[in-house]
């Protein structure tokens, strides 16, 4: 029985026969650095290899969104026999910088780039009988994107002695902006122990607030594509004044109160003593009245009954009456 080849034969072996045989090992080269392109461009993403180009000779670019595994890519376009076959969503933006691609470049060009070009490209070269590597050369792209209007918001306890947390985040920014706060006005920053912000996720910590730390605070988020900004006012409060001020207007209102019940009783009794004197009709009978028919003799005849003296009727007081019997001449 023949005694097998130990692995150290098996390795020389294998150098030989690449030795013997160039160009059958195919070697990709792409940049080690990440690349990137402003958004709306046309992206070049370097892609070359060395190898003795035949019949079977294929390449495919695919695509790998970010947190993906590589076994998840997307293809891109291919070339085989002598054609190239854009597909997927990107074909209409897609195509080679030399087409074709057997003269050892095979550098992908992606025009208008958007937002969701960003992720890992795959320069994938197969040229059979190569069976020695994988040809496979992978690219880490980004598209630059400026930072778009950030929104502004604010929560905790705006009063003095509290502590309020203004936020502070854009949705679209490549790569992720950083946050800067900064307090508008003529009015005093508040001290640096009591402010503290996080430029990553563009938090503003506002401690132990005083009303100079009332005002306009501005958050500017950043990258090297640009900047975009957002403001809101942050109103502190001093509850104790709130209470002195609450109490004063409730003496105020007692006092006005009282007043205009004053005023009503006092005008209320002036109207009273204004009211004129009871007045009577002419078929108005009153007691003290003399009857018809009866002359003011008789008035004084009950007069004197009563021990006063009897006086003579006085023209004024003569009472005539009228006949009905009929007068001889």
């Amino acid at each position: 029985m023949a005694k097998l080849p130990g692995p150290f034969v098996c390795g020389a072996l294998l150098g030989f026969l690449r030795l013997s045989a160039p160009g059958l090992a195919v070697e990709v080269k792409v940049p080690s650095e990440p690349l990137s392109t402003p958004v709306g461009k046309t992206a070049e993403l370097a892609c070359s290899y060395s190898t003795s180009v035949g019949d079977s000779f294929a390449l495919e670019w695919s695509f790998v969104q970010p947190g993906e595994p590589i076994s998840a890519s997307h293809p891109i376009l291919y070339f085989t026999n002598g054609h190239l076959y854009p597909t997927g969503s990107k074909a209409k933006r897609a195509s080679l910088l030399h087409n074709p691609p057997t003269g050892g470049v095979a550098t992908l060009k992606l025009a208008d780039v958007h937002p969701s070009d960003t992720g890992t490209y795959l320069c994938h070269v197969n040229n059979p009988p190569d069976f020695y590597t994988n040809g496979l050369g992978l690219i880490n792209f980004t598209v630059l994107v400026p930072p778009s209007n950030p929104l502004c918001s604010q929560s905790g306890q705006t009063s003095v002695g509290g502590s309020a947390a203004l936020r502070c985040h854009s949705s679209q920014g490549a790569p992720k902006p950083v946050y800067n706060w900064v307090h508008l006005g003529s009015s005093p920053t508040p001290s640096p122990g009591s402010m503290v912000q996080d430029e990553v996720s563009g938090q503003l910590i506002l401690t132990n607030l005083s009303l100079t730390s009332s005002g306009t605070y501005r958050c500017v988020a950043a990258n090297q594509m640009g900047s975009a900004s957002c403001e809101l006012t942050l109103s502190v409060t001093d509850p104790s004044k709130g209470r002195v001020a609450g109490a004063l207007i409730g003496v105020l209102l007692g006092v006005l109160l009282l007043s205009v019940a004053a005023f009503c009783l006092i005008r209320f009794q002036k109207d009273r003593k204004k009211k004129p004197k009871e007045t009577y009709g002419g078929s108005d009978l009153r007691e003290d009245a003399t009857a018809p028919g009866i002359s003011e003799q008789t008035s004084e005849r009950g007069d004197s009954s009563l021990g006063l003296l009897e006086r003579p009727p006085s023209a004024s007081t003569v009472t005539t009456t009228k006949s009905k019997l009929p007068v001889v001449v």
